[in-house]
This record gives structure tokens, sequence and C-alpha cells, in this order.
């Protein structure tokens, strides 16, 4: 059975990996059928051959669950399409006050939108008549 799967490279601490196509009974550094691309998890740098990663999982290779993300998330010229997630850290105080924010804006668009609905019905009668 044919595997699509990571192959390490790099240094110490400081890993790389060539996305390849192997066996699935032979080394993590054994030699591939094909090689499809690299990963640089640490960079978050990627070039994979989209087309022919497909082509194989078509044919009947089992990408792993990483491979599977990366091919998932990858762009078409075979870099990864990779957002950093913003997190914004306040404290207690700014929580709360955030939170009593958003409750108070809920609350006025309710309030607004009840206005809304209490005109509608005046303005259709006003209209009729």
């Amino acid at each position: 059975m044919l595997k699509i799967r990571l192959k390490r490279m790099g240094a110490k601490k400081n890993p790389s990996y060539r996305i390849i196509v192997i066996n699935s009974t032979t080394k993590r550094e054994g030699k591939p059928v094909q090689e499809l691309g690299y990963y640089n998890p640490k960079t978050k740098v990627m070039k994979l051959d989209k087309v022919s990663a497909l082509d194989w999982v078509k044919k009947g290779a089992q990408p792993t669950e990483t491979v599977a993300y990366l091919i998932k998330n990858c762009n078409e010229d075979g870099s990864l399409n990779y957002k950093k997630k913003e997190t914004v850290k306040l404290s207690k105080k700014a929580q709360a006050k955030a939170q009593a924010e958003a409750e108070a804006k809920a609350k006025a668009e309710e309030e607004a939108k009840a206005a809304a609905a209490e005109a509608a019905p005046a303005e259709e009668a006003a209209t009729e008549a």
C-alpha cells in the first residue's frame, strides 16, 4: 500500500520535511516512489505539487493526517494557505468593559428593531387612509 507522508530532514531541533509517496512498509528515510514537495513547520513555508498529490490519492495512496491537512490547505501554486490567528489578551477589567459594551450594543439594536416594527404598521395605516 502506498502512503503519502513526511520524510524528516534538517538538523536537530530544527525539522523540515519532504512530502513523499512511499510504500507503507518502508522506513521513514527510505527511498521514495516520488517526492511531491517540502514543508518547514517552523517558518510555515511549503511547496507542494498539488495536482500530482491529488492524482496519487485518486490512484489509492493514503495520505497521513498531517499531509491531508497540508493538501487541503494548499493554494494552487503549492504554498500553504496559513493565516495566523490574532489573539488579543485583555485584563479582567477590560474584558468586563468589552462585554458590557457588547451587551449595551445588542440591547440598543433590539430596541431599534422593536421601534421599527411598531412604526411600520402605523405608516401602513397612514398610507391607506
